[in-house]
């Protein structure tokens, strides 16, 4: 996704509130719709059962109780899911971050001596991408395609299909140029720590990643409170039948919804790398770094201009 249609999305979410209120796309309402006319249709037997005189109430005083705790489970939920949701942002972040600065010092502290060199150059800058595609691939569990296959020569893209973790066979590329540069003298002691400090710090980023997607919620966890919500829904119109009458299915679908909703949301965001419409936009995210590296190798470094032209020291202190 474009920069200008995040933008234009953000206003329509500002602007357009009623077109926001009836919107398909990125609702939980397809996933749920299923189990609110459940719920509902329930609620309307039930009001037809106490119509009929039968006895199906309860006390309201008896659900406070049940209704605070699963409001409090719910929260927690939510709370857990959301933090997993913008920790794994904050991550791409960095890694964003970290690719542009990589980028950036590969492209103008690494020396060229010759064309090939700056081939080579344009070549490793380009991994960054990779690494960044390979590791979102790689979250989602999905192995290697031919979106990777512009950004490598074809014997390191067919290497890297073979293997079980590309990103770091990736990484190994990245930091076997870095040691051959050094050895060439084409960069410093200095540059070459700095240069695997951000290494690290990308491999760190996507290990990082991993935790969140093999840490998932315990499944006792959500197990629970589900059983919590069918059994509060399929009591509710007990509740409030001899209150609401023929309503009660109505106002059922509606409290379903509402307690539903919220589940299905922490639902899709607990694991932000995959597919659901309201994860990580992490194709947008790789097509962005891509956009950047394909700039900065439009640039000149000055580091060649430096090497083709003497320095005047004395203009130049530093």
């Amino acid at each position: 996704m474009s920069t200008n249609k995040v933008q234009s999305n953000l206003y329509r979410e500002k602007r357009e509130w009623l077109t926001v209120i009836f919107q398909m796309q990125y609702s939980v309402i397809p996933s749920i719709i299923f189990r609110v006319i459940f719920c509902g249709l329930f609620g309307f037997i039930i009001s037809i059962l106490y119509y009929l005189n039968f006895p199906v109430t309860l006390p309201i005083k008896n659900s406070i109780v049940p209704s605070l705790v699963l409001g409090l489970l719910l929260v927690f939920r939510t709370n857990t899911a959301y933090e997993r949701f913008w920790q794994g942002r904050q991550l791409w972040g960095n890694i964003v971050n970290i690719v542009r600065n990589f980028a950036r010092q590969i492209w103008v502290t690494v020396e060229e001596n010759n064309q090939a060199d700056r081939e080579e150059k344009e070549e490793i800058i380009r991994l960054l991408v990779a690494f960044a595609i390979a590791s979102k691939l790689h979250l989602r569990c999905q192995k290697i395609n031919l979106e990777l296959q512009g950004y490598m020569p074809k014997k390191w893209y067919e290497k890297i299909k073979k293997m079980n973790h590309p990103p770091i066979h990736i990484a190994f590329l990245i930091g076997d140029y870095l040691q051959n540069q050094y050895k060439r003298g084409c960069v410093n002691p200095y540059q070459l720590t700095a240069l695997f400090q951000l290494l690290d710090k990308m491999v760190e980023a996507l290990t990082s990643c991993e935790g969140i997607l093999k840490t998932p919620i315990p499944l006792a966890y959500s197990i629970h409170l589900r059983q919590l919500l069918l059994i509060y829904c399929l009591l509710l119109p007990f509740q409030i039948v001899n209150q609401f009458y023929f309503w009660t299915g109505l106002v059922v679908a509606i409290i379903s919804f509402t307690v539903l909703g919220i589940e299905e949301i922490a639902l899709e965001i607990e694991n932000p790398f995959g597919y659901d419409p309201n994860d990580l936009p992490l194709d947008s995210i790789c097509t962005t770094m891509h956009h950047n590296i394909e700039d900065l190798i439009t640039l000149t470094p000055c580091v060649r201009y430096w090497k083709s032209k003497p320095v005047n020291y004395e203009k130049h202190p530093f």
